[in-house]
């Protein structure tokens, strides 16, 4: 059937319809790969028009006429969000950088604080109902049609038509001008895929099966997504779909199953990439696309439980602050809607934010964490909004840790050739302890294959994994939630306090390889708690000092046992022969740990201190 279309709509062609706009006018040009091509190619070759204001999201056909002085002499141009295309003109103050929250954009429009007297939009062609739909572009673009004078459209039938609330009435619509073309094109650039990969790993550690994602603007969050394949039933709200969705559509992995807002649905507002994913969205029922202010709305982003925000930044200070839109007075890209769905997925049951960034820019030499964010920077997001920081060297957890804890994160996740600098500011502004031990200055990644989980036969999981100088809180909680008993058993002394001093003490022969901790950690709720803590360090003749503590809730679980096992083989990659162990006359349950792994142990007693067990790895009940 062919589109219904009212009598007194006049179909004309661009010159005639943008005749509407005069000089003094205020234009808003619909989004990013949305925006309708031809009538901006038509308006800026129409010399009569001058001194006209152009408001637009994300601008990119605008790019192919920055350069000619003549277009900023007739038009002023004012950006909600800096695209790449536009950055050089935004380096020389040539446009004007809008700073609002994304959600709030709309807004501005319907009351009146940004008036609009044209907006020029694109849309799919009229259905037989007469309802066009804006396609790939509704974000703050139906906010502004609904409140122009005028509204110019460009039908286009290359324009996917989109479900959910994405229509508007040829009746809305005062000009229309009929002209395909295809649609602009986006593909993200990744400057360095081994970063991206390192990245990709621990974000994925994070991403529990059946969450809600948002996946930020930029190319690094969208990267990410190719290293969450394992997953399953993960829901989707986001303004933003690319192609890199769509391998994990196409392998069920996104299937919004487990949603509890709009259920069986994909959320957006927006769409840019490849004829691929735009024949994706069209007419495909599962995506529901809507207006900013819906979308990212945090009472409505919080509607999903286990929402995850996954977003990027330009740098993060020592204490948790993010700069996403500027490079010191330099306005890069924007505010977007980072702060929006941080705030949403912090209010979600389960929720949480990433914010993924490279440890470096400029080829290594400067480094993205940093003592303070540069001068002139803007706080796109304070230090009370984040939960996880992530770099290529691993997870910093910010959320309810106080400045010390932060900086303790935050610099071992660095570059190793930045955390010296990092940890000695931040001695110098007494965010901590002056003796602090720093954090390794090796790359860590090898402490990947150090992580483990272990299934307690009650069915809980816990997870292994090397302590870190990040730990000391939780170190120290552990140690008091430990019986005098147990503390008695695991350092033969009566000791009652574990002080800052001692920890460092602990902490200084940690090399990960001759001296290494492990601890097994219980998610408690809405936190992690360590339950237990096994530690070998160097002793003589190829042989390691081992030791276990399990606290008492948790023994006779078979953890020490499997500690013990884990500890084996981190002890043999580092060229360890066997264990030796100084274990108490009445711990039995010690004993007998050592003694079923390793049925051929060397055990002798000495009336001074108890039990001295040497154990070969090559005579363990492995073998």
């Amino acid at each position: 059937m062919t589109a219904t279309i009212p009598s007194d709509l006049k179909t004309i062609d661009a010159q005639k319809a943008l005749a509407k706009i005069k000089k003094g006018s205020r234009v808003f040009i619909g989004t990013g790969v949305g925006e309708p091509q031809h009538l901006i190619r038509t308006l800026i070759e129409k010399t009569d028009v001058e001194d006209v204001v152009l408001y637009q999201m994300l601008s990119y056909t605008l790019s192919q006429y920055i350069k000619d002085d003549q277009f900023f002499k007739r038009f002023a141009l004012k950006l909600f969000f800096i695209s790449v295309p536009m950055q050089a003109a935004a380096f020389e103050g040539k446009i004007e950088y809008i700073p609002a929250y994304l959600s709030q954009i709309p807004g501005l429009f319907t009351n009146g604080l940004i008036g609009i007297d044209v907006a020029l939009v694109q849309v799919s062609p009229p259905d037989r109902f007469g309802y066009c739909s804006l396609g790939i572009s509704v974000d703050v673009t139906k906010a502004a049609l609904e409140n122009a004078r005028v509204v110019i459209a460009q039908i286009n039938p290359l324009m996917p038509r989109t479900f959910g609330d994405a229509f508007v009435h040829v009746e809305k619509l005062d000009h229309v001008v009929w002209h395909e073309e295809p649609l602009l094109g986006f593909a993200p650039r990744i400057k360095n895929a081994e970063v991206v990969r390192r990245i990709g790993h621990y974000v994925s550690q994070l991403v529990q099966d059946g969450a809600t994602l948002q996946i930020g603007f930029g190319s690094l969050p969208h990267a990410i997504l190719a290293y969450l394949g394992n997953k399953k039933d993960l829901g989707l709200h986001t303004q933003l779909i690319t192609d890199s969705f769509i391998p994990l559509f196409k392998s069920n992995v996104i299937n919004n199953s487990k949603k509890t807002h709009l259920i069986g649905r994909s959320v957006a507002s927006m769409c840019m990439g490849s004829e691929k994913i735009y024949q994706y969205v069209n007419n495909n029922p599962m995506f529901y696309f809507s207006t900013s202010d819906y979308v990212s709305n945090p009472t409505v982003i919080a509607c999903n439980e286990r929402m995850i925000s996954i977003s990027s930044a330009l740098e993060v200070d020592l204490t948790g602050q993010v700069c996403s839109d500027s490079l010191g007075f330099i306005f890069y890209s924007g505010i977007g809607d980072q702060v929006d769905f941080l705030r949403g997925s912090s209010m979600s049951k389960g929720g949480f934010s990433i914010i993924a960034l490279p440890s470096t820019a400029k080829k290594g030499t400067i480094s993205r964490i940093v003592p303070h964010l540069s001068l002139g920077a803007g706080v796109a997001t304070t230090r009370g909004d984040v939960h996880y920081v992530v770099t290529e060297y691993g997870i910093a957890t910010l959320h309810g840790k106080g400045v010390y804890q932060r900086v303790m994160e935050l610099a071992q996740i660095a570059h190793p050739d930045f955390r010296a600098e990092l940890i000695n500011v931040a001695k110098q502004r007494h965010y901590i302890f002056q003796d602090q031990i720093p954090p390794s200055f090796d790359d860590l990644l090898f402490l990947e294959a150090y992580k483990s989980t272990y299934e307690l036969r009650n069915g809980k999981v816990l997870s292994f994994r090397p302590l870190l100088p990040s730990d000391e809180f939780a170190y120290r909680n552990f140690f008091y939630s430990l019986e005098k008993e147990t503390v008695y058993r695991r350092y033969f002394y009566q000791m009652e306090l574990f002080t800052h001093e001692l920890a460092q003490q602990e902490w200084s022969a940690i090399d990960y390889r001759k001296n290494i901790t492990l601890i097994g950690v219980n998610q408690n709720v809405n936190h992690q708690e360590i339950i237990a803590v096994g530690s070998y360090s160097e002793g003589t003749n190829l042989g390691a000092e081992i030791a276990f503590v399990v606290r008492e809730d948790f023994q006779n679980m078979g953890i020490a046992s499997y500690l013990l096992q884990e500890m084996e083989k981190i002890a043999i990659e580092n060229g360890y022969k066997w264990f030796g162990a100084s274990v108490l006359e009445n711990n039995s349950a010690m004993i007998h740990v050592f003694t079923k792994r390793y049925p051929n142990a060397n055990v002798t007693l000495s009336e001074e201190d108890g039990y001295r067990i040497e154990m070969n790895f090559y005579g363990s009940s492995e073998e």
